[in-house]
């Protein structure tokens, strides 16, 4: 018994070639994701406003959310471990959201 289970483990591991594909494809959708991110940059580097800070901050959630996934196999996790971890972030990004949005207030209030 001892032994098929240690066969049935060699079969579902990853060969070096799989492996390094794995890690350029996901090195080509980071660096997308970044260029995306840069040309907004300086697209919208005039305006200020709340928009662009929220749309800054979901692209860094989906790269982050991205690296985590793949490189901390997370979305190979159970989904108790994922729940553990997510809403937990959830919070963090919700209190982002408000410091932000109270900065914003300030801000306005004194000019």
């Amino acid at each position: 018994m001892e032994h098929m289970d240690h066969t049935e483990h060699l079969e579902h591991t990853e060969t070096p070639a799989d492996m390094k594909s794995k890690i350029w494809h996901t090195f080509w959708i980071l660096l997308g994701l970044t260029i995306v991110d840069i040309a907004l940059y300086f697209a919208l580097l005039s305006t200020h406003s709340m928009l662009k800070n929220a749309l800054f901050i979901v692209l860094g959630i989906v790269k982050a959310w991205y690296i985590v996934g793949v490189f901390m196999h997370m979305k190979f996790e159970r989904k108790v471990l994922m729940y553990m971890i997510i809403v937990p972030m959830i919070f963090v990004v919700f209190f982002i959201a408000l410091m932000l949005i109270e900065g914003d207030y300030t801000f306005q209030l004194r000019w």
